[in-house]
């Protein structure tokens, strides 16, 4: 693609697409923040994936900082993990039944994540991330007895009913803090704090603990923002949990093996009783985990009498192209990846446009401020508007950032530093001129 931000894109067959699209479904897409209604404009149906760059119906081509949101950590099309779904192809799509490959990425899990994080012990697959944390909070209700949850202003965890209560991403996008269709009965257990507010962490615990099933929290809040927390914060909800006797849920869908393989709870050296995975671990497919405590884990169906299914958990196919992924994670790609990130952080912040980059290894967001938000209230709502304005100039020019400025981008492992180079001309012609 031509770089001249004069040209414009070549979007024909994008626009007959959305057209149709919307016709048969709602809104044309089939999560709303591919709309593209915060940064305007159509939205543009990507064709093919190649290393780490996107190919749209037009061939336009761009450089992909949205990795579909996360997972994609080795590019796209990794040929070892092309080659584990060929191979499991030509055996089967599902079988609906227990097979060898959900077991081989379980012990792979467990036996790299315990030494990290001790109290992962047990894993149950799902096929989102959605799907985790619901199954999370049930277990954390069904081994406590107790009925409340806390979370954070914010914070998003999928769409739970009980947990679209001042939720961030797409509902952040769409300016609504909560979504129509949820009764006010399924929130009356979840009770809400505050980011980074020490006093009103210790309140709510004061108030609420002996009710208090799990605190579920991102530990790296990349939904609404990334609002990097304090570590003293994070150990404050471990330890108020112990206390209180509610099992602390980290929310490591996004920060599971992106921050390092063994995600925020290694990074930051605490313990969670339970964690939600996906994106990641699924190699590019649909998928999602939760793990944690064996006793915990004890309550769980078939074991004990908390339900929990899915027709399609533990899918071969989803299993083999995420432990071919995970087994690509090594220190050498993960240093790799943090070099590329501060050496765009680094460059960016050097231009003093208002504008800084907020990362954690191999994520990245662009915030206006002089310092950091560690809060959704805290993000300047009108810096969104020349957000859009941005994602225009850099879809013009081979970039591909995610359609909203509340969301992060990631970085890929077949990028180097002529990807960055691009990106960071690219930001400066904009900031800068």
């Amino acid at each position: 693609m031509n770089p001249d931000p004069s040209v414009s894109l070549v979007e024909t067959r994008s626009r007959a697409f959305y057209e149709r699209a919307k016709a048969v479904i709602p809104g044309g897409v089939n999560s709303p923040v591919r709309a593209f209604r915060a940064v305007g404009g159509t939205p543009l149906y990507m064709e093919r994936g190649e290393g780490c760059r996107l190919y749209d119906a037009d061939q336009n081509e761009f450089i992909d900082f949205c990795n579909s949101w996360g997972p994609l950590i080795t590019g796209h099309r990794h040929p070892a993990v092309l080659a584990a779904l060929q191979d499991q192809m030509a055996r089967a799509l599902t079988f609906g039944t227990p097979c060898e490959q959900e077991v081989l990425l379980a012990e792979f899990l467990i036996s790299n994540l315990k030494p990290l994080t001790p109290t992962i012990e047990r894993v149950r697959f799902t096929s989102s991330g959605t799907e985790a944390v619901m199954s999370a909070l049930r277990l954390a209700r069904g081994f406590t007895g107790r009925a409340k949850v806390l979370k954070f202003d914010g914070s998003y965890h999928g769409h739970v009913d009980s947990l679209l209560v001042k939720a961030g991403s797409g509902l952040a996008t769409a300016g609504a803090p909560d979504s129509a269709g949820v009764p006010p009965e399924y929130t009356d257990h979840t009770i809400v704090v505050p980011l980074d507010d020490d006093e009103a962490l210790t309140a709510a615990f004061r108030k609420h603990g002996a009710n208090l099933a799990a605190a579920i929290i991102e530990p790296v809040p990349a939904n609404n923002g990334l609002l990097l927390q304090r570590r003293e914060f994070l150990e404050r909800i471990r330890s108020l949990c112990t206390e209180h006797g509610a099992l602390l849920i980290f929310d490591e869908v996004i920060s599971g093996f992106r921050v390092g393989f063994g995600g925020a709870a290694a990074h930051y050296k605490i313990a969670p009783d339970l964690v939600t995975y996906g994106k990641i671990i699924g190699g590019g497919m649909p998928v999602g985990a939760f793990a944690g405590r064996a006793d915990v884990f004890a309550m769980l169906a078939p074991d004990g009498p908390v339900y929990q299914a899915g027709t399609l958990s533990g899918n071969p196919l989803a299993m083999a192209a995420g432990l071919a992924q995970l087994q690509l994670l090594t220190p050498a790609l993960y240093a790799h990846l943090d070099r590329l990130c501060r050496l765009l952080a680094d460059d960016f912040d050097a231009l003093n446009c208002g504008w800084r980059m907020q990362r954690l290894h191999s994520i990245f967001w662009l915030y206006e401020g002089a310092e950091p938000p560690r809060r959704a209230d805290a993000i300047r709502r009108e810096s969104m508007q020349t957000y859009a304005k941005l994602h225009r100039h850099c879809l013009e020019n081979g970039v591909y950032l995610a359609p909203s400025g509340y969301e992060v981008g990631f970085l890929s492992s077949p990028m180097d530093e002529a990807e960055i180079r691009r990106l960071f001309a690219t930001l400066r012609a904009f900031f800068t001129t």
